[in-house]
């Protein structure tokens, strides 16, 4: 279905509450980023703290810290919570064209995480608009992260700093996973999880 809907609308009663708290603190970390992708956070005078700044970092010769969690024996223990199933195997994630990507596999069927790192903003922006050229829309999650839709086939992007995540659910069965009746579901639980990960990183 076409149209622009939040993404509390298509999460299950049980995942709705912790999904809402994710991209409600997410959103305060968006609101302080700048045109370069950064953000700097001063607290006041006299209190001794120190600034926190962040700062989008460039694509580098090896994969990010960020990039490496949606793969790491972490993510595959909160992945198997979220969604209820556990998989068989996580193939060894690659690392081609600055995209660190690996399998999941379940008993029946297989799902794909990849984050493509770039090195600006411009950059970001342009292969984000190539996968939705290329995989279509099916529905635009507003107040996701700096930019995310739900494909045609019922996977998700998203986009943070200069990282645009794909969680591919194409070779997953629907029904799928506990309480996740659809794809798109499943990817918006998935994608929920990375961003809670990816909080300050």
């Amino acid at each position: 279905m076409t149209g622009r809907r939040t993404t509390n609308r298509r999460l299950r009663a049980p995942y709705v509450a912790g999904a809402l708290l994710v991209v409600v603190a997410l959103a305060g970390a968006w609101l302080l980023f700048v045109a370069g992708g950064s953000a700097t956070q001063s607290t006041p005078r006299g209190t001794g703290a120190r600034a926190v700044r962040h700062v989008a970092q460039p694509a580098g010769p090896n994969p990010s810290e960020s990039a490496r969690m949606v793969c790491a024996p972490e993510a595959q223990k909160d992945l198997a919570s979220a969604l209820g199933v556990a998989t068989t195997a996580v193939t060894d994630p690659t690392w081609v064209d600055h995209v660190y990507s690996c399998r999941y596999v379940y008993p029946d069927g297989t799902m794909t995480l990849s984050v493509k790192e770039l090195s600006s903003r411009t950059a970001t922006t342009a292969y984000f608009k190539s996968l939705h050229a290329q995989l279509g829309e099916a529905e635009h999650l507003s107040g996701v992260a700096q930019g995310a839709f739900v494909t045609t086939n019922g996977s998700l992007v998203v986009r943070k700093d200069y990282k645009v995540l794909l969680v591919d659910t194409s070779g997953l069965p629907e029904p799928f996973g506990s309480g996740h009746e659809t794809r798109d579901q499943v990817a918006l639980g998935v994608g929920m999880t990375v961003l809670g990960c990816w909080t300050g990183a």
